[in-house]
């Protein structure tokens, strides 16, 4: 058994969903389950509905329709009641929207659930039209199950136990699986979504969960690249990273799998393989874990594990990240005494606000946060303590590599700052050692980003 998912640009309309179907009949001996995202651009349409609706008073959902409508008839389905059903659903819901003037958190997940529900439906009848015996389903009522944090849900544990009783038997049957991404329900029966990477996250799940042998995730991309393409031109794939290496990636700039999504598979060892639905040739990204050495087989098939000794380059990918603001605290109070941080950290834990990265000296402590945080109060009480200056209009900068020769991609890259004359405004170096990142000017980050993969992937 594997798990294939599929994003919204890859379903995006019906020549997208003949393109995927072609995909899934190719792996139709590998067993797969299907996990989809809503179509396109539904779920901004969906949230736009719901704003009209709480702010107008009006019920308005011909974006939503549109594209649906127009798939349903391009293809020849013969969902329309089914697909009707939903739209009455979502008319009432909005028309509650419009009635009370409000727009829960709870009633948002529920809005923004129409997106999935619709494409699953539409490409489960499609496949049925060409052979492929393909069943829709909610993912709630195949035991995604979570809490009530709605927007950000967190599955529960029995979802663990649940989801393979529910869909190995539907994959023994010969049945095709085309599951819901991002939504689930909590105990009161209320629909609720995943976050960031949630359609990620389903399809992670099950494959973790069902034991599959990997977890293919579909792109617009050809894996994971060495650099943003759009920064420069002749970055390319690469062929495996570990699940670390992948989730800092992500974490600082790159188009990734969110760290999150990964970690269904990162407690099982599940595989996820990155692939580009645009171009299926590609051989994609492979994402695992670390490999402690090469095992070599003897003559009589008996292995015995030896260091891999093959070249390893130093670095996997650079990645970058703007709107970024440094915030500088000085005060000599850190010196010699006890709980300074805790209460510098402290103060940004009260006003919710996410520290990114880290660098501390014995009188001073050097963060950086999104930008979209206003620093205001944090400042305010900061102040009190110390020093404090914020600046904005910054960049981070990551390079991603092996842990084992951090020394020499540290030595190599500080040379390239000198050369093309960028000064480095911070450093810091994770605890899992596998990423670099520095802090430089947004106008310079993408003459970094080039200076550094021409330095390390030649070209």
């Amino acid at each position: 058994m594997i798990v294939m998912k599929f994003g919204g640009s890859s379903v995006a309309d019906a020549a997208r969903l003949r393109h995927v179907a072609e995909i899934v009949q190719a792996y139709q001996s590998q067993k797969p389950a299907l996990v989809l995202s809503a179509m396109g651009d539904t779920t901004d349409h969906l949230l736009e509905a719901g704003d009209i609706a709480l702010r107008q008073g009006k019920v308005e959902i011909a974006n939503v329709e549109k594209l649906h409508l127009a798939t349903i008839k391009s293809l020849k389905l013969p969902v329309q009641k089914e697909f009707n059903g939903l739209l009455d659903e979502l008319k009432q819901l909005l028309s509650g929207i419009a009635l009370i003037r409000e727009l829960t958190p709870r009633t948002k997940d529920y809005l923004i659930s129409f997106g999935e529900r619709m494409s699953v439906r539409i490409a489960a009848a499609y496949f049925q039209t060409i052979g492929i015996n393909a069943k829709a389903f909610d993912a709630f009522d195949l035991g995604f199950h979570s809490n009530s944090n709605y927007g950000h849900a967190e599955l529960t544990k029995e979802s663990w136990d649940i989801i393979p009783k529910k869909i190995q038997p539907l994959i023994k049957e010969g049945v095709l699986p085309v599951v819901t991404g991002f939504i689930a329900k909590d105990e009161n029966g209320s629909i609720t979504t995943l976050g960031r990477g949630g359609s990620d996250l389903t399809a992670t799940m099950i494959a973790a969960a069902c034991k599959a042998e990997e977890v293919q995730v579909w792109k617009d991309v050809d894996g994971i690249l060495t650099a943003d393409p759009r920064i420069v031109k002749n970055a390319r794939p690469v062929q495996s990273v570990t699940y670390e290496e992948a989730a800092e990636l992500a974490y600082y700039g790159a188009q990734v799998l969110h760290p999150r999504a990964m970690q269904p598979c990162m407690k099982t060892g599940t595989p996820v393989l990155v692939k580009n639905s645009y171009n299926i040739e590609a051989p994609g990204t492979r994402i695992e874990q670390a490999r402690t050495g090469a095992v070599k087989k003897s003559a009589q098939g008996k292995g015995k594990a030896s260091p891999d000794k093959t070249p390893v380059q130093p670095v996997r990918a650079i990645t970058s990240r703007k709107n970024v603001t440094l915030v500088d605290i000085v005060s000599t109070r850190m010196l010699g005494q006890v709980g300074f941080l805790e209460e510098v950290f402290s103060i940004f834990a009260r006003n919710k606000i996410s520290i990114d990265m880290v660098a501390t000296s014995e009188v001073s402590v050097s963060l950086t946060i999104d930008t979209n945080y206003d620093l205001g109060e944090v400042k305010k009480e900061l102040s009190k303590v110390a020093s404090v200056e914020v600046k904005t209009g910054k960049a981070s900068v990551s390079i991603i590599g092996n842990v084992k020769r951090s020394s020499e991609i540290i030595a190599r890259t500080f040379r390239i700052f000198q050369l093309i004359g960028v000064p480095v405004q911070m450093i810091s170096q994770g605890a899992s050692k596998v990423n670099i990142s520095f802090i430089v000017n947004d106008t310079e980050a993408a003459e970094v980003v080039k200076a550094l993969h021409l330095e390390f992937f030649g070209g």
